[in-house]
């Protein structure tokens, strides 16, 4: 191979190259999945939400849309969205489930760490993880209550885990 063809190969391997290494990878997160409601054990069913669905999307500007609606038992609607960069600067989150501030990360295409705030207070962690078939979301939740023992105060963190067992709708 003369010199010329050699710069040339080199050349075009190296812009592919580029050119795939800045591809971003769509994450499996992306859509709407359904909570199986009935499979939440750790709550009685009279408890348990009707209905509860996230929606996942990448916004236009490489940010994050996360948006959720729960339906209780008296069918009152609670929401929640917000559009967020994923690299764990805090923005604001809007509707009527008790969200303020949420701050998010991305640490593989497949998983989602989200930190939420109410009126400067830290409420919940969540991640959101999605199983290797693609099918299956599990949620794994940390939140910090107080609980009293013996008259004093005490904040807890509790982590909970919940798998939402479904298919992206549409999907």
């Amino acid at each position: 191979m003369n010199r010329a063809g050699l710069a040339w190969l080199i050349i075009t391997l190296s812009s592919a190259g580029t050119a795939l290494a800045g591809t971003p990878v769509r994450s499996p997160l992306v859509g709407h999945w359904v909570l199986q409601v009935d499979k939440l054990t750790m709550m009685p069913p009279e408890a348990r939400p009707k209905r509860v669905d996230l929606e996942f999307a990448e916004a236009a500007d490489g940010r994050w849309n996360s948006r959720v609606q729960i339906v209780d038992q008296a069918d009152h609607e609670l929401h929640s969205e917000s559009t967020l960069s994923l690299d764990g600067t805090p923005g604001m989150g809007s509707g009527t489930y008790s969200v303020d501030v949420v701050a998010a990360t991305m640490p593989a295409p497949g998983v989602l760490v989200m930190q939420f705030a109410w009126h400067g207070q830290p409420s919940s962690t969540r991640i959101y993880t999605v199983g290797e078939d693609g099918k299956t979301l599990t949620e794994t939740r940390g939140i910090l209550q107080e609980r009293r023992h013996s008259g004093h105060a005490h904040r807890l963190l509790l982590a909970r885990q919940l798998t939402v067992d479904a298919q992206p709708v549409g999907a």
